[in-house]
């Protein structure tokens, strides 16, 4: 808004030739996420207080985790505020990319809302019913595909896959790119809800990956360094590098508050907009594979799911003592705020091995 409010000015006054460029732009989002995030943290905390919106803690996790129970959550609201806002103050809003990433997001929040508000209601663990949960996930993902492949028909989107590593490798997917997308909203939407079990330990691990996409973004959108770095060069995608720096911004407000111990939790409003978010900015800049590498913890987490349930199911045993896999560490005796620290240094790994692959074609 305030681009397209203030750029046709600076022909008048030539200080607001600035905002024309995506870094400044990009700062400028990041640190206004931080401020609405560190500004509005005490007031919402408050308020979830004194409507006595609190964490419903599930019996069957760990007994540490008993006292967290009342802990004001649904922080996501905060989350959700602080990025939008500045993307939508600080970017080029003619951009439709950056619409399709703020909706997206948006719809994502909804669900885990909606989800959330159940619980408090409730006073359970318990939510919206799994398949309605997963419903309301695919119809957004799947909105999202046919989005993209109206844009593919009107070249403003491409379908082809690129994979780390190999140069040559770039298949186009056509309308099978449909369930990709899908697979990839939904599943990344549910992995960094799964990571969002310790205090702290999803929103850091989300800014690290947030970080990496904000680079990549920039990239991306850059004729020179994207056809150096051998990617697929989509100038309109440089305006996500602002959604991206919000995230960051936000991120780190929001872990003001959630650092251990926590303040307020971020709840399925949070989670489910973050992998979303991540999801939707990997398909918009062409690095859906690179995703699972930026993103290496979330995959652990989800990873660590689904083989203790198929271990359960088909042999009776558990391979985890408990899953999400942080659970199990912290059983075999780590404290949580070592777990946290131990995550976080895995997922800068991960996303500085993420980086040193575009280089390696």
């Amino acid at each position: 808004m305030l681009y397209n409010l203030l750029y046709p000015f600076h022909t008048q006054l030539t200080v607001l030739n600035v905002i024309q460029y995506i870094t400044f732009r990009t700062a400028a989002a990041s640190l206004t996420a931080l401020a609405i995030s560190l500004l509005l943290g005490p007031w919402l905390i408050r308020k979830l207080r004194e409507f006595q919106i609190g964490q419903v803690i599930r019996q069957e996790g760990p007994s540490s985790h008993a006292p967290k129970a009342g802990t004001p959550t649904m922080g996501g609201l905060l989350i959700l505020t602080a990025a939008l806002v500045p993307t939508l103050l600080w970017a080029d809003l003619r951009n439709i990319y950056v619409w399709m990433a703020v909706v997206s997001t948006a719809a994502f929040g909804a669900i885990g809302f909606a989800d959330d508000y159940l619980k408090i209601v409730r006073r359970s663990h318990h939510g919206l019913l799994p398949r309605y949960k997963l419903a309301c996930q695919f119809g957004v993902a799947l909105i999202v595909g046919l989005i993209l492949m109206v844009l593919a028909d009107h070249n403003l989107y491409s379908t082809r896959l690129i994979f780390p590593f190999f140069k040559r490798l770039i298949p186009d997917l056509g309308w099978w790119y449909v369930p990709v997308a899908i697979i990839l909203l939904v599943g990344w939407s549910n992995a960094v809800n799964l990571t969002d079990g310790l205090d702290g330990l999803a929103i850091s691990t989300f800014a690290i990956s947030a970080a990496t996409f904000t680079a990549l973004a920039y990239v991306t959108g850059h004729r020179v360094l994207a056809q150096y770095l051998l990617l697929v060069h989509f100038e309109p995608a440089a305006e996500l590098t602002i959604f991206c720096g919000a995230l960051v911004g936000a991120s780190l407000g929001f872990l003001w508050y959630n650092s251990y111990p926590a303040d307020i939790f971020m709840g399925d409003v949070g989670s489910l907009a973050l992998g979303g978010a991540l999801a939707t900015v990997a398909i918009l800049i062409k690095q859906e594979i690179l995703l699972h590498i930026v993103g290496g913890v979330f995959v652990l987490e989800a990873a660590s799911v689904i083989i203790q349930v198929g271990s359960f199911k088909l042999t009776g045993k558990r391979v985890f003592k408990m899953a999400p896999v942080h659970h199990h560490f912290e059983l075999i005796g780590w404290s949580e705020p070592k777990v946290i620290a131990r995550f976080i240094i895995v997922a800068i790994i991960f996303a500085l091995f993420s980086l040193t692959t575009l280089k390696l074609r």
